[in-house]
């Protein structure tokens, strides 16, 4: 058991205001491994205030000196990588390739990709006689989760401190100690006193008194989209930006020109990688209806090809999900889908063959589903696949739209030019064709209820500013 009870604040590692500790549990043995503070509305008023005053300073650097600090950073982030490996890992799940090839990997990629973009940004345009700038947004307040941890920090803070902006970061209390040793990089990178903040705690404790906090002056979120709108109203009273990235029940069409089994095998990786819990997961699959029994023969064949267990076992490709309460979640939504009257093609009800002990899942495909059940509707965040045969391409495109989430979407095709027609079609923030991986220069973010504003690359960085227009810069 490790301790981690400090919050790092104002360049320092200091108590919370009032002691109370929490237990992190390892999802794949149910046991706790560290424990954090829970913090109050007074640690997070320490916080912002401390990031208050360093604004004032921090957001009068130059690029140069910006570019350097990221640059500390990066190295320092490289020299504790086999630390964020074994914590994610560890704290939620995820296989431990999967942590250091994707998960821990994420947070090189974004800082390289800041850098990068600090380095030709232009933060100031002169239109006639009048210089239009970009200028940093103030202090920021930062709600991460637990599924894809120090990618949600690194990417929020990664922008706001290249644009000038000062820090106040609560991650999740399920996945806080990857949160401890970004912390402690920073600090070793030399981040200057009070620019980057952590106050460790829940939504109530915390995440609620930082979204209402007088002196931030932007609050973004990333989780459920219940939870992104209390953030919203917390946040209303003070008009401060809101940026959000929430929940997603993305679709991936497989048009008639596609190779089936490429691309329903493909999908069904896609659902079942990180355990399914990513927000982005293609979760529901729309096939053309006289290949739907193909389909579910190639989709049970792969899904049955996952290796479930602990994270660090040789040859694991999934390992449980976040906590007991989540595994219970998804338990019931693979019941309602059972009772509902969709096809179980595979998995099920109960812990994988030869697991009792561990929040594991079997990885679960449905098929025959409808547009109208609950599977199809709600977000599960677990690695359970739902096939929807469709009878026209027409009818695919408007059963994908036909949900409250616009996150991601997925289209897989022959012909490239038909896959970017449907494409333009999806209501999404964002499209992967025929099986397109990430890009960390590609805004990402979404449509309706996933959120508003964008993460990573340029568009990141963009979200961080406040324009100011200086009126005859230019004599006329």
């Amino acid at each position: 058991m490790k301790d981690y009870l400090k919050f790092y604040i104002d360049g320092a590692w200091v108590d919370p205001a009032v002691p109370k500790a929490l237990d992190v549990i390892n999802p794949a043995t149910e046991e706790a491994f560290a424990r954090i503070s829970l913090g109050s509305a007074v640690d997070v008023d320490r916080a912002a205030k401390a990031a208050r005053a360093a604004f004032e300073s921090y957001s009068q650097t130059t690029r140069e000196e910006r570019i350097a600090l990221l640059e500390r950073i990066l190295a320092a982030y490289q020299a504790r990588y086999a630390d964020f490996v074994e914590a994610i890992s560890t704290e939620m799940g995820a296989p431990a390739f999967l942590s250091k090839a994707a998960q821990a990997a994420t947070g090189v990629a974004h800082l390289a990709k800041m850098i990068e973009v600090l380095k030709t940004f232009e933060f100031q345009d002169v239109r006639g006689t009048t210089a239009i700038s970009k200028e940093p947004v103030g202090v920021c307040g930062f709600i991460t989760p637990w599924n894809w941890p120090i990618n949600q920090i690194v990417c929020k803070v990664a922008p706001a401190l290249a644009a000038g902006c000062t820090v106040v970061l609560k991650p999740s209390e399920i996945a806080p100690v990857n949160a401890m040793i970004f912390a402690e990089v920073l600090h070793e990178a030399g981040v200057p006193k009070g620019v980057f903040n952590l106050v460790n705690g829940d939504g109530p404790g915390v995440g609620q008194p930082l979204s209402s906090h007088p002196d931030i002056d932007m609050v973004s979120f990333t989780g459920s989209t219940r939870a992104g709108v209390l953030v919203a109203k917390a946040a209303a009273d003070t008009v401060k930006r809101v940026h959000q990235e929430l929940g997603g029940k993305s679709a991936n069409i497989i048009l008639r020109d596609a190779d089936l089994t490429a691309a329903v095998s493909g999908g069904v990786r896609g659902v079942m990688n990180n355990s399914g819990q990513s927000c982005n997961a293609p979760t529901r699959m729309f096939v053309p209806r006289e290949s739907q029994g193909a389909a579910m023969e190639i989709a049970k064949a792969t899904a049955e090809q996952i290796k479930v267990g602990n994270p660090f076992d040789k040859g694991v490709t999934m390992g449980p999900v976040v906590s007991d309460v989540h595994f219970r979640k998804i338990q019931g939504l693979i019941a309602k889908g059972i009772e509902e009257g969709a096809t179980l093609v595979t998995g099920g009800l109960g812990l994988p063959e030869g697991l009792n002990k561990g929040y594991f899942v079997r990885p679960t495909v449905f098929a025959d589903v409808t547009n109208d059940m609950t599977i199809a509707r709600e977000e599960i965040f677990g690695p359970v696949l739902a096939i929807l045969p469709y009878d026209t391409e027409e009818d695919a495109i408007r059963m994908a739209n036909d949900t409250v989430y616009g996150l991601s979407g997925y289209v897989q095709s022959g012909d490239i030019e038909h896959a970017r027609k449907v494409a333009a079609r999806l209501r999404t923030g964002n499209v992967h064709l025929n099986g397109a991986g990430p890009d960390f220069a590609a805004p990402f973010g979404g449509f309706k209820q996933s959120g508003n504003g964008r993460e990573w690359g340029e568009f990141g960085l963009e979200e961080f500013l406040e324009i100011k227009a200086v009126l005859g810069w230019q004599a006329a």
